[in-house]
């Protein structure tokens, strides 16, 4: 796929979603095991001064149903996806391995991913032998099923692994505060996940109440963000089912996009034509500081996005740059505050 093609945003692991922009990983040149450098232990992130951890053996259920039973709470892991790696950066444990380094650093800053963790390749195909070179003593990744290739190679290694569904739109908060819950049975911090969700419920609380207070003028919205496709311009609305949708919604607005989405994370797609069948809906997109994906630039003198009323009337709004659109509590927190301020500005 040309650099052109690549949308704004991706998901490595989406079957289902429109298209996937390949975010260049970034390795370490001589990474050091996490041994060596102190890499696995609690980073220096607020609240994480003297958190309560677990001891005893483990025996949870993953997302698909496997089992998988540690002799006590997993201390050296590593993780194959951002949502996933930022949850456990939440939980004061710093992974001793990820996949693409510099890609989460980029897309990803709700929690900071301290300098020494071992990059091992790219999301969606991660270097084993870097993998296990880190010596985890569990593998975290997001899977699609049984059968996901990811699984069926590290069932060749002598690692637990555990498995996770990253998105789930029945219910895309639960599922990602169900995520973030069970990552923490695995590594004995259900104390500090359950301080951090009760904070993210402050937020969702705060933030519906400030929405409620102002006279913001919006109803409806949609959330989206979009790519070059072949000379023009396609959009990913976030649609009923997707994580910042829901989002939107739990503020009291409503998501106006009501066109197709995939089963598990809500994700439609469409063009210029299909952005102005939202009527008179506020629109708010991802941003990015990265040139190659901003999306100002290509509907720049655009007269058919121009024309939808959300564009002349000055309620188009960005996202400040750096906020996973498929995170965790952190991230949902940073969109929740967004939406906010965008609003009652």
């Amino acid at each position: 796929m040309s650099r052109s093609a690549r949308p704004l945003l991706t998901r490595t692991t989406l079957a289902a979603v429109v298209t996937s922009m390949a975010l260049t990983a970034c390795g370490t040149s001589d990474p050091e095991p996490a041994a060596s450098g102190g890499a696995a232990g609690s980073p220096s992130a607020e609240g994480c001064d003297g958190v309560e951890t677990s001891d005893g053996p483990v025996s949870v259920t993953d997302d698909l149903g496997r089992t998988v039973e540690l002799d006590a709470p997993a201390e050296r892991v590593a993780v194959l996806e951002w949502q996933q790696t930022e949850m456990v950066l939440s939980l004061c444990l710093t992974p001793v391995a990820v996949a693409d380094v510099e890609g989460y650093g980029q897309w990803n800053t709700a929690e900071e991913l301290p300098e020494g963790v071992d990059d091992v390749g790219t999301r969606g195909e991660a270097n084993l032998d870097a993998l296990f070179a880190a010596r985890p003593d569990l593998v975290i990744v997001e899977a699609t099923g049984e059968d996901d290739p990811v699984l069926t190679q590290l069932d060749e290694y002598d690692v637990p692994v555990l498995a996770t569904v990253g998105a789930d739109a029945s219910d895309p908060i639960r599922n990602m505060r169900d995520t973030f819950t069970l990552i923490a049975e695995v590594t004995g911090r259900e104390a500090r996940a359950e301080e951090v969700l009760d904070e993210f419920g402050t937020t969702l609380e705060e933030s519906r109440q400030a929405v409620a207070d102002s006279d913001v003028g919006v109803t409806e919205f949609v959330y989206f963000d979009g790519y070059a496709q072949g000379g023009n311009v396609a959009f990913r609305p976030f649609g009923q089912g997707s994580l910042f949708g829901e989002l939107g919604e739990e503020l009291g607005l409503t998501n106006a996009w009501t066109g197709p989405v995939d089963e598990a994370y809500g994700l439609g797609s469409t063009d210029i034509e299909g952005m102005r069948a939202v009527g008179d809906a506020a629109f708010f997109y991802t941003g990015t500081e990265i040139e190659e994906y901003q999306l100002a630039p290509l509907l720049e003198g655009n007269p058919a996005w121009s024309s939808i009323p959300a564009v002349a009337e000055g309620r188009v709004y960005e996202f400040p740059a750096g906020i996973w659109t498929f995170g965790g509590p952190r991230s949902a927190e940073q969109a929740l505050e967004a939406f906010v301020e965008l609003l009652t500005d």
